[in-house]
């Protein structure tokens, strides 16, 4: 990737972003960006929108800012939802955030004790924010890879810009015509389970409806999600090896539900982390979406969840706020989408999706009519 800025699918991105999310004359578009590695196609939205007759205000929050609250900002201070994203989301019609990959880095200063505490309340801080966008804005979420996140997983920047893009400006009208019969068979359905050698969960779906995301608004896209009803998730589900969330780094996580709740909790890695988030309230002891990833153009496994989560071959549940869209209930500020890949190579070997029985991922192969193609 010699000059990334000036690949021409970041105008075509925009065009889609603008065209998906209505953006008119009168509209007034909020976007956030997180580092300069999105400003591509922040600038490219920016062309559209504005050309279209809307009125167009920028946020730059680094990723720094979050974890220097972290390390030395007061605990009331965390846990206060940030005043100039919330005024945005009140005064926004439409909303985007392009949120580049950007590899935790290790801190020169030491964690504070309560530092599980701490990132609990920031996350419960963005949960509000969270709310107020899909509450009150048409939004979207682009997430960017770069060239420093190929290198932690040892790809190349090129390859992995290929597949965002793929991704991202996929053929969504005809995607919805393929997956269409897995919407059906939630909307029928009463329960799915998850299995392999390290994973055993049952979560009742009866009653509850299928939402499909096909480019609307998070992008790189392509997954079906749902609500578990609340008290009818059982067993137990491992996530091997590495997985990234709210900069924090978690390794060979493993959860145990009963009736619904967490009720155990281990990691090589982050397991008190885990543990505090889980806690952040009472919401957040629950599933509050089963997700089914369906994108055949996104394949590479990079252990960030907004991307691995649309990989044909994965599954993912999220702990806190569900979809009411889907006759979810369960409120939380948390919404921690977690993905465990069932695919032959997968970590952990290769597991098994179904629903009622027919499976849509069997020992490893994706089975289910149509999704390959």
């Amino acid at each position: 990737m010699t000059d990334a800025s000036s690949d021409p699918r970041w105008g075509d991105l925009g065009e889609h972003l603008a065209e998906r999310l209505e953006v008119a004359s009168g509209d007034r578009v909020s976007i956030f960006v997180n580092d300069d590695s999105a400003l591509p196609a922040a600038h490219a939205l920016i062309r559209v929108a504005m050309r279209r007759g809307a009125t167009v205000q920028t946020v730059y929050q680094p990723e720094l800012a979050d974890t220097e609250e972290l390390t030395h900002s007061a605990l009331e201070q965390i846990a206060e939802p940030p005043a100039v994203e919330a005024a945005a989301m009140k005064w926004s019609t439409v909303h985007v955030s392009f949120r580049s990959m950007l590899w935790p880095e290790p801190s020169d200063d030491a964690r504070p004790a309560d530092f599980p505490q701490r990132l609990a309340a920031q996350r419960q801080a963005k949960g509000a924010i969270s709310t107020l966008r899909w509450q009150n804005t048409r939004w979207a979420i682009v997430r960017i890879p770069t060239p420093a996140w190929a290198a932690q997983i040892g790809v190349s920047p090129a390859s992995l810009l290929d597949e965002f893009f793929a991704g991202a400006l996929d053929d969504w009208d005809a995607a919805k015509t393929r997956w269409q019969s897995v919407c059906d068979a939630i909307d029928a359905g009463t329960s799915v389970t998850i299995t392999s050698a390290d994973t055993d969960l049952r979560l009742g779906i009866e009653g509850r409806t299928a939402a499909l995301f096909a480019g609307e608004a998070n992008l790189p896209d392509g997954e079906v999600a749902t609500a578990p009803v609340d008290d009818r998730v059982d067993g137990h589900i491992s996530f091997p090896g590495i997985t990234v969330f709210a900069g924090e780094v978690f390794e060979n996580l493993y959860l145990r539900f009963e009736a619904g709740r967490v009720i155990e909790v281990r990691a090589d890695r982050g397991a008190e982390v885990a543990r505090a988030l889980i806690d952040t309230d009472e919401g957040s002891h629950r599933v509050g979406e089963l997700g089914i990833g369906l994108s055949s153009t996104v394949q590479q496994w990079t252990g960030d969840l907004f991307i691995d989560e649309k990989i044909l071959g994965t599954v993912h549940i999220a702990l806190g706020r569900a979809y009411p869209q889907c006759g979810g209930i369960n409120e939380s500020t948390l919404h921690w989408d977690i993905v465990k890949d069932l695919r032959i190579d997968a970590a952990g070997g290769p597991g098994t999706l179904a629903i009622d029985g027919r499976p849509i991922v069997d020992a490893g192969n994706v089975v289910w009519p149509g999704l390959a193609s």
